[in-house]
This record gives C-alpha cells, sequence and structure tokens, in this order.
C-alpha cells in the first residue's frame, strides 16, 4: 500500500466513525468526538506513514509549534507535529491537533520563518475547526459506501475505498476534501497574526505562496501536489496575504521584526534530507551551496550537511573535519558537540565521545537529543541504571517517540528484568501502529507481578482504551 494514500484513509476512517457511531444526519461534530479520532490517528499513522522519529528532528519542530500555540491561548487538543518522508509537496493538519509535514515540503524551504508559516496556517485550520466542518458536510456519504470503504482500508486494498469515494463524488456525494476559500483566507489571516505577536516577518507567506504558484504553474509529471489539491487556489492566497502585508506596512508605526537566525532550522533541514533525500542530489546541492551561496549561513550549514552525509558514507575523519569547520563558525552551539559525539560513537570511539556527551548535556539539560545518545552509550556500556535515568527522562518529554521504548525494552531485558521489557516493547508496538500485538503485550503486563505496580496499572488502563477505540472505530 502507497504511504501516501493514508490522507484518503484517515477521511475514510473518520467519515466511517461519523457514519456507524452518529447518526448520518447529525450536523453536531464535538470536541470529544474529534479527540477521540485523533488518539485513535496518533497510534495507527505510523503503520500508514514514514514518519522521522529522530528525537532531535522531533524536539525542533514541536518545540517551533509550541511557540505558536503560546501566542494563541488554551487549546481544546495536544497538538503533535510529525515529519513524513516522501517526496510528495504536502503538509495537512489531521484532526485533534495532529500536524504532519512532508519531506519534499521542508526541501523548498529557506528559512525557519517560511517553515513557521506553513505550520501556522495549518494550526489555523485546527483552531477554526476546519477539519471538523469539512467532515460535518460528509454525511451525504451512503452507510454503504463507508463500509464497502473501510472493508477496502481493512483488507489493505486503498484502490476499493477510493474507488468507492470517487464514486460518491460523482453521485453529488462530496466529501469536501478541499478547503474552502474563506477556510484558506481565515487560516492565512490568523497565521498573519500569530507571526506578528512572534515578531517573524509574515514576508514568509509571501515567499511560500510565490513557491506554491511556482509549483502550481511548472508542475511536471502527471498528478498534482496533494498539498494543492486539499489547499487550492495559491494565486488567491497570495493576492491575498500581499493585501494584509500593504496594509501592514502603511501603518503610521509598522511593526518591527526581528531578523531570524536560521542555524536551528537549516540544521533541522539537513538532518531531515539526509534521512529523505537521494544522497548524490544532496551532496550536489550542499557542494553547490557551499560555494556560491550569496548569505554565509547557507554556505556554513550546506558544510553541516556535507558532515552528515559523510558519517553516513562512513567517512568519519572527514565529516569531523568538515564539522570542526562549521563549529568554527558557530562556537557557542552546543549542539554541535553532540553532532561530533555521534559521529564519534558511529566510529566505535566510545571513549573520546562519553567526556563530549557528558559536558553537552551538563551544558543543555534540555536537549533531548544530547540525553538520548548518553543514555545509548551507557546502555551499550553496561551502565543500566544511568542508561534507565536518561532514558526515561527522554520518555517523560517525548513519550510518543517508538524507538525509545525499544531500547528501554532491550536495556530491561539485558537487565534481567523480562516483565518490564514486556511492558516497553507494547508501548514500541503501540506507537509503532501495531496495535493489536501492542494490545497482547499489554495484557500480558497487566498480568504480571513481577513489575511495578504503576506499570501494570497503565497496561491494564491501556488495554481498555484500545478496547474502547476498537468499538468505536
Amino acid at each position: 500500500m502507497s504511504r501516501d494514500s493514508f490522507f484518503f484513509r484517515w477521511v475514510a476512517l473518520v467519515a466511517l466513525v461519523l457514519c456507524l457511531t452518529w447518526p448520518v444526519q447529525a450536523s453536531s461534530f464535538t470536541i470529544g468526538e474529534e479527540r477521540k479520532i485523533g488518539e485513535y490517528l496518533l497510534y495507527s499513522m505510523r503503520k500508514e506513514l514514514s514518519t522521522l522519529d529522530d528525537p532531535d528532528i522531533s524536539q525542533y519542530i514541536n518545540n517551533l509549534g509550541a511557540r505558536v500555540l503560546e501566542n494563541i491561548g488554551p487549546q481544546h487538543f495536544d497538538y503533535h507535529f510529525f515529519v513524513v518522508k516522501s517526496d510528495q509537496f504536502n503538509a495537512f493538519a489531521a484532526p485533534a491537533g495532529l500536524v504532519f509535514f512532508y519531506t519534499g515540503l521542508i526541501e523548498t524551504m529557506k528559512t525557519e520563518d517560511q517553515l513557521l508559516s506553513v505550520l501556522a496556517h495549518e494550526i489555523g485550520h485546527v483552531v477554526s475547526r476546519h477539519i471538523a466542518q469539512r467532515l460535518e458536510k460528509s454525511s451525504k456519504i451512503s452507510a454503504l459506501s463507508l463500509i464497502l470503504g473501510a472493508a477496502g482500508l481493512a483488507l489493505g486494498v486503498p484502490g476499493l475505498s477510493q474507488g468507492l469515494l470517487t464514486g460518491s463524488m460523482a453521485a453529488g456525494q462530496t466529501l469536501n476534501l478541499k478547503y474552502s476559500r474563506e477556510d484558506e483566507e481565515q487560516a492565512d489571516r490568523l497565521a498573519f497574526g500569530w507571526m506578528q505577536r512572534m515578531q517573524r516577518d509574515p514576508e514568509a507567506m509571501r515567499e511560500m505562496l510565490q513557491t506554491m504558484r511556482r509549483i502550481t504553474r511548472y508542475q511536471i509529471g502527471p498528478g498534482t501536489p496533494q498539498y494543492l489539491l486539499t489547499h487550492p487556489d495559491p494565486e488567491a492566497r497570495l493576492g491575498y496575504v500581499e493585501s494584509l502585508i500593504e496594509v501592514d506596512q502603511q501603518r503610521q508605526k509598522p511593526q518591527a521584526y526581528v531578523q531570524t537566525n536560521n542555524f536551528a532550522f537549516l540544521r533541522f533541514k539537513y538532518r531531515v534530507l539526509v534521512q529523505s533525500a537521494d544522497p548524490d542530489r544532496l551532496r550536489t546541492s550542499c557542494v553547490t551551496l557551499m560555494n556560491s551561496a550569496k548569505e554565509a549561513e547557507q554556505r556554513h550549514m550546506a558544510r553541516y550537511g556535507l558532515a552528515l552525509l559523510d558519517a553516513r558514507d562512513h567517512k568519519y575523519e572527514q565529516a569531523l573535519q568538515h564539522l570542526a569547520r562549521v563549529h568554527e563558525q558557530y562556537p557557542h552551539e552546543s549542539i554541535l558537540d553532540v553532532d561530533r559525539a555521534v559521529i564519534l560513537l558511529q566510529n566505535g570511539r566510545y571513549n573520546e565521545a562519553r567526556p563530549v556527551l557528558e559536558q553537552a548535556v551538563k551544558r543543555d539539560p534540555t536537549d533531548l537529543y544530547g540525553v538520548y545518545q548518553l543514555g545509548k552509550l551507557e546502555s551499550m556500556s553496561g551502565n543500566f541504571p544511568k542508561a534507565r535515568q536518561l532514558l526515561l527522562r527522554v520518555a517523560a518529554m517525548m513519550p510518543e517517540y517508538a524507538q525509545l521504548y525499544f531500547d528501554l525494552g532491550q536495556l530491561e531485558a539485558n537487565s534481567g528484568r523480562e516483565g518490564v521489557s514486556v511492558f516497553y516493547l507494547a508501548k514500541y508496538n503501540l506507537y509503532r501502529g501495531n496495535i493489536k500485538t501492542a494490545k497482547q503485550y499489554f495484557m500480558r503486563a497487566a498480568k504480571d507481578t513481577t513489575i511495578p505496580e504503576n506499570m501494570r496499572s497503565e497496561a491494564k488502563q491501556t488495554v481498555e482504551k484500545l478496547d474502547e477505540l476498537e468499538k468505536e472505530m
């Protein structure tokens, strides 16, 4: 099954829930209902989408989202931001504050403000409950079509469900996948205001919409990017955003915007691309930028991209040399010390990596990437109590990070605590989207008296929650 068909699958799933759980003619789609669907999607989406679960990548984009949310006020949902490995130009918001950015979209961005503008726009759709409104209007779809569509989903035959959905649209029973022009203007207006509050230049909104317009005009190949199908008419959006910018510039006291430091964004971007883009094409791009980019920041961070590529190709000394050159330009960025330590770990130089990681974590204990890497090093060294402490610190801040629970499960198995290992393997499978396997492990953990009471209680509660979701989904 194509992972990029997930968008259609969750729409069909949500429509099925509305049909089977609530009357088809109902026009009320409550916060609680949306939250429940979002919770199920949080568990299941990793089975459909190849997300980059690197704690470094996740922490950056979730922190950026949190900065936007600080300027909005209390929300109905706990937001989660994900990076999806796909060359598609796409981003979308799913029910209950789940927001997805495809690596193909991130590759087109040059600044943090550009990423922020798209992120804020997607939050605008969630805050305005445009998703719920689209789903309410799907009530015209027949129950039979939805049930057959669900059968297609269950069998892993997306063509069946998509074909039925297309047939329903042809009959005038549309799912209303596209946001309306009014929806887009409202999301852009909200994003514009939030960027102003953050003192971020909304000019970045214009830059991204110009990119979208260019892709619309010069799209090569048979398919239109999914983003442009669900977020239509970038030309009209561009005109609207330009009018907002013009009004802002005509004020007697125009808004003063801060000059954004793009180090963190460019580091995030290259870490994303090294895990998702064609390495030869990326290397060519890095060399070109390093030799010809007008902005010094772009040149320096292109070298950072080369360091990551060399490490990936096991050219460790060359990678360390590139990284040292980057560190000369950014001597106060301690995260580069963590990058150096990771390359040393990849090269098997554990004794050299340890003091670098320890110092980096001491300097910035909020950097979960450094904490995680030190935890893995302690686990490999057999220092299980220290490793457990560090990995649990990451789990407290990133509870949906699947790989972390695999590491904890392995650690506990090596420590002779098989029952606790089963509990963590249950969580690993849960956040990998293997819900049936997770449920089996949780049931075992709930009955295991050798593990702590809080874990047994959590296992029992999770089984009950999964039972409830399965009944409703």
